[in-house]
């Protein structure tokens, strides 16, 4: 056996293998005090930089679903004072029905009304110029788009997210149909002869009915005036055209005519008269009153939607979707083009993902008096919410077509925010709700310690540190057993 004492190849080979186990335990104990097996970039480079990657995407992602928790706030706050818009609405309308039970009703009670009725919208406009989140106010109209018209016969009404600012020179508005009320002339005059034969005339309309028996002993300016009470009483939306009779002596033939108070095609009435020609084509046979047509035209050049008189943008368009305009002439003006509308959109803008273009947008409509119930035909000349008064029977009539405009209005801007907040806002939270566990778990995988597997490492590690030290310490007793040949 050859002994070299200057060079112990044994004790060199051995510390190596401490050195070795020294370095692996102190990863053991890394991994197992952080619970990352990636602490640093040497320990796998690849691993890391999917990690970083995962990581961001993770971060973002819980920041995507603090956003979108923030906007459902928010359209939980329009949606609650839109609920007390509401019961404001339906308070105002049963004092518009007491109004207008004239038989029992004085001065003083139409006065009372009168004075509620304004306290209530008094109220409707402060909710609408206080109700906000943060710095943004919701339900005043600053955050809708806006518009200004120019021609003859054109309103702007409201526009939604979808619609594009115009810029200064306005989207051109051509008109090529006017939209028209359903109506209808009998062929066969009124005269007295009918009159004594007990003419009996229905007409349905709304689900209310009109049962009317002509007076007898009255003349034929006397039976129109009580068909036309009848008309009213009954609340339907309808009127009685009278013919410009010049001066008669109230016996004079009378050709009837039957006009509905709404314009489109989807306002319709039934007739029925025993005469056949009076207003029904037969005698005893309905006929169905639905020859109105909606106004049809574009917006900036794009095919629009006509209901009524109101004309839509879209859906499918360009700029011009979700933009409305109201053209109340009787007919489509010359040239068809009636005029412009200048809009700017200032809806509210989420982000609610975690990618640059993850964004949506929200326009909340004005609830102020003045916004609401416009557009309503009625004989007192309501143009809005605003202009209503209970002071006699039938102001109270006219003033429940507006309220009752009113309370439809604020339920579809109500539908339209609960279908956005659950469609758009609720269904996006739990995509990255689902995400974000997803993410998070793959991350997990690359990075984070098999606490068992170092664990195990680490007993091992640690064996293998005390077996080579203590062999060490047998590798350098070879040397010294040499000195004993010197003694």
């Amino acid at each position: 056996m050859t002994v070299r004492i200057n060079t112990n190849a044994s004790a060199l080979n051995t510390h190596r293998n401490v050195v070795n186990n020294s370095r692996a335990q102190a990863k053991n104990l890394e991994k197992l005090s952080s619970g990352l097996k990636i602490n640093r970039a040497a320990d796998a480079p690849a691993a890391l930089n999917a990690s970083e990657q995962l990581r961001a995407q993770t971060a973002s992602l819980k920041q995507a679903i603090d956003n979108t928790e923030m906007s459902v706030s928010l359209m939980q706050t329009a949606e609650a004072a839109l609920d007390e818009v509401s019961r404001a609405l339906i308070s105002a309308r049963q004092l518009a029905v007491h109004a207008a039970n004239t038989g029992t009703n004085d001065e003083f009670m139409h006065t009372a009304d009168q004075q509620e009725i304004e306290s209530i919208l008094s109220e409707i406009n402060t909710i609408a110029a206080n109700t906000q989140y943060g710095k943004n106010f919701l339900l005043d109209g600053s955050r809708a788009g806006n518009g200004i018209t120019t021609g003859k016969n054109i309103e702007f009404l409201d526009a939604d997210h979808r619609a594009t600012s115009s810029g200064a020179g306005g989207h051109k508005i051509t008109i090529s149909q006017a939209s028209t009320r359903s109506e209808v002339t009998g062929t066969v005059a009124l005269s007295q002869q009918v009159i004594e034969q007990g003419e009996q005339i229905t007409i349905t309309e709304g689900g209310r009915t009109v049962n009317f028996k002509s007076i007898t002993n009255a003349n034929v300016e006397q039976n129109m005036n009580e068909l036309a009470l009848a008309i009213e009483e009954a609340g339907l939306n309808l009127e009685l055209v009278r013919p410009d009779t010049g001066g008669s002596d109230g016996f004079t033939p009378q050709l009837l005519t039957l006009r509905h108070k709404n314009y489109g095609s989807e306002h319709s009435f039934q007739v029925t008269t025993n005469t056949a020609g009076l207003i029904s084509n037969q005698s005893d046979v309905p006929d169905w009153i639905q020859n109105g047509v909606d106004v049809k035209g574009e917006i900036a050049g794009e095919e629009s939607t006509g209901r009524g008189q109101v004309l839509t943008g879209g859906p499918g368009a360009g700029v011009a979707e979700g933009i409305r305009i109201r053209y109340n002439g009787e007919k489509a003006p010359e040239g068809q083009t009636a005029g412009t509308v200048t809009f700017m959109q200032n809806s509210l803008e989420f982000h609610i993902g975690h990618n640059i273009n993850h964004r949506t947008k929200v326009s909340f409509n004005s609830v102020k008096v003045a916004t609401l119930g416009t557009g309503m035909q009625n004989d007192s000349g309501f143009s809005s919410l605003a202009d209503i008064n209970l002071m006699d029977g039938q102001k109270a009539m006219d003033s429940m077509t507006v309220i009752d405009r009113a309370i439809e209005e604020v339920a579809a801007t109500r539908g339209r925010m609960g279908a956005f907040q659950k469609n758009t806002l609720e269904s996006n939270l739990n995509f990255l709700r689902i995400a974000h566990e997803n993410t998070l778990s793959s991350e997990s995988v690359i990075r984070d310690a098999d606490m068992a597997t170092e664990m195990a490492n680490f007993t091992k590690n640690q064996i293998l540190m005390e077996s080579s030290v203590a062999m060490l310490a047998q590798a350098n007793q070879a040397p010294m057993s040499m000195l004993q040949l010197l003694q």
